[in-house]
């Protein structure tokens, strides 16, 4: 008596496979592969992970330009690096870059900020070492580039990479204004200090900057807020008291937002420019003393306001037009 050998039961592949000469055998195939392109397809794409900041993101913008956003950010930058902070400030004006030249190291640059983002250099290679300061760094921007050329992935990329290389502060130097440039040096800030001249143009142009602060960063898609500070530029008690320029209250009032630092008008802020010297390093500096006021007050000191008064004619120089 003999018996049957039952057949193995086998799956549409390796029917397809182990018959290669069937009529069934391309369509079969065809189907296979249409539904596991169909499966790929309806699958979730796996969630981005979003990486933690160690480094405390500092934006320093404005609605207007020609305010003093630079020459602010290298400021604090200093100012901080000065109290023992591990610094790195970052020019996001792709194409119209200035922070080297206040810095100082235009002259060194070999990588910038794009080249990092676009993998054309390591960050390490595009980090500028300041000579002033063992833990102050900067990374210039790009003059050959558009504002396109920064993506918001390659941003968060290189400021998580900063923190988790021992870095305490990023100050992101803003261009002015709303656009790509602006829009990514404030999506990720913790803190923003939006620099204001004492006229009515800057401050409505502020006003603007503070509604996107509020509504189109990564803290705000959060239900979180960025934590704003008013900084004043260009400041001329003399010309308040004429009416000629708003107040420090003034300003305060249409904005909202707390006064952190109130820089007076001084010829020394152009010529620290000019030499490629933070004003805030200028000693005498009625400026460069209000700089290291602010940046105090940014680490949590509390200090009273200078320079916001205007001086007193004695009687003789009234008398002589002194």
């Amino acid at each position: 008596m003999t018996t049957e050998t039952e057949s193995p039961i086998m799956d549409p592949i390796s029917q397809v496979s182990s018959n290669p000469g069937s009529p069934v055998d391309a369509p079969v195939a065809e189907a296979i592969a249409h539904a596991a392109e169909a499966a790929v397809a309806a699958a979730p794409a796996a969630p981005k992970v979003e990486r933690k900041f160690l480094a405390e993101v500092l934006v320093v913008t404005s609605g207007k330009g020609g305010v003093g956003k630079t020459t602010t950010s290298a400021s604090i930058a200093c100012g901080l690096a000065r109290q023992g902070k591990k610094v790195c400030v970052i020019d996001f004006d792709v194409g119209l870059r200035n922070l080297d030249l206040i810095m100082g190291c235009e002259r060194r640059v070999v990588y910038d900020f794009v080249n990092v983002i676009h993998g054309e250099c390591t960050l390490r290679q595009a980090l500028i070492k300041d000579k002033r300061f063992d833990n102050l760094y900067v990374l210039a921007a790009s003059q050959t580039r558009d504002k396109d050329a920064l993506t918001k992935d390659g941003v968060e990329k290189v400021l998580a990479d900063l923190g988790d290389d021992g870095f305490q502060y990023i100050v992101c130097d803003s261009p002015a204004g709303i656009e790509k440039g602006a829009f990514l040096a404030m999506y990720f800030a913790d803190r923003a200090i939006v620099v204001v001249n004492p006229e009515v143009s800057s401050v409505r142009d502020s006003d603007r900057i503070l509604g996107l602060l509020a509504s189109k960063t990564r803290r705000a898609e959060k239900g979180q807020k960025v934590k704003e500070h008013l900084l004043l530029t260009r400041y001329s008690p003399a010309r308040v008291e004429k009416g000629d320029m708003l107040s420090i209250k003034d300003v305060q009032e249409i904005l909202g937002l707390e006064v952190i630092g109130v820089i007076p008008e001084a010829p020394e802020v152009l010529q620290s420019s000019n030499s490629g010297e933070p004003v805030i390093l200028a000693a005498e500096s009625h400026a460069g003393q209000a700089y290291t006021d602010a940046v105090a007050r940014l680490l949590g000191e509390k200090r009273e306001l200078r320079f916001t008064t205007a001086e007193k004619k004695g009687f003789f120089a009234k008398l002589f037009g002194g």
